[in-house]
């Protein structure tokens, strides 16, 4: 085999190893967000949203299930201090109190009404605690 070749081979071979180096994983964002302590709703909260309720259609249109919309712009007035028109009297979000919040319920399967979101299957549990802690930490819109 000629010098030329070989090193074409090589070049070939690292360029390869270099694109794939550079693939991000196909995880979702939601299995690798650290729980935090304080998490933003911009950049913590909002995101689960567009990963797992909205990218499915479910409260991504005009209406939404429920009458829920959790689209970018929308989401935090939909929820924080809202009624939840399955189970009335409840807050889709009460802030400081995530264990009463109905999203936190509908979150963990624990509702009487309805099924458990997402319809996918649950969220990862760093994701389900970022947004027990940003409830708990007054809901800011932050």
């Amino acid at each position: 085999m000629s010098t030329r070749r070989t090193w074409g081979i090589v070049l070939f071979v690292f360029a390869g190893m270099a694109v794939l180096a550079t693939c991000k994983s196909s995880s979702s964002p939601d299995e690798v967000t650290p729980v935090k302590d304080d998490p933003s709703f911009a950049a913590d909260i909002q995101p689960v949203f567009n990963n797992t309720c909205t990218a499915v259609s479910c409260h991504g249109g005009a209406a939404g299930q429920a009458g829920l919309v959790l689209l970018s712009g929308q989401a935090y007035n939909n929820l924080v201090n809202v009624t939840s028109s399955q189970e009335p009297p409840k807050k889709r979000v009460l802030p400081g109190d995530a264990t009463n919040s109905y999203i936190v319920v509908k979150l963990e399967g624990s509702q009487t009404v309805g099924t458990r979101m997402p319809q996918t299957g649950s969220l990862p549990a760093n994701a389900l605690q970022n947004i027990k802690n940003w409830i708990n930490k007054g809901a800011k819109d932050n």
